[in-house]
């Protein structure tokens, strides 16, 4: 993993280690405040959160691996509902988890605020979408 920002957002920079409870089902959370992609319109910045809350099945997402993961879409010119579905994709891809929710929060622009929720269950999944480790 290079200690650089990529120049693309791809499932590749992103790396796991093995869940340690993989027997248990239990809520993950990551937030990152300081999410920023343009946008593909205008190429003024796009800032806002991404908030991940997943149940591992195998593996878990690296912390420095998903923060220079998201860092690649600094430079990505992208609407807000395509970059949310494909992090939810990419971490599909990397992780299968038993379950993720991926939400984008971005800062009002031009009066409008947004707010882009996806979630996936692995098939056959009969957890808890809202695990009482949610925490909130």
């Amino acid at each position: 993993m290079p200690d650089v920002i990529a120049r693309k957002p791809t499932p590749d920079i992103l790396e796991t280690f093995e869940n340690p409870y993989p027997d248990r089902d239990y809520l993950i959370k990551h937030v990152c405040p300081e999410f920023t992609s343009l946008c593909p319109k205008t190429g003024q910045p796009d800032y806002g959160a991404i908030t991940f809350e997943y149940v591992a099945d195998k593996t878990c997402v690296e912390l420095k691996s998903l923060k220079f993961y998201l860092q690649a879409y600094r430079n990505e010119g992208v609407f807000y509902e395509r970059l949310t579905n494909q992090i939810l994709d990419d971490m599909v891809a990397v992780m299968q988890p038993r379950y993720i929710k991926v939400v984008a929060e971005f800062t009002p622009r031009g009066g409008l605020h947004s707010k882009i929720v996806v979630e996936r269950a692995a098939p056959g999944w009969t957890g808890s979408r809202d695990c009482a480790c949610r925490g909130e």
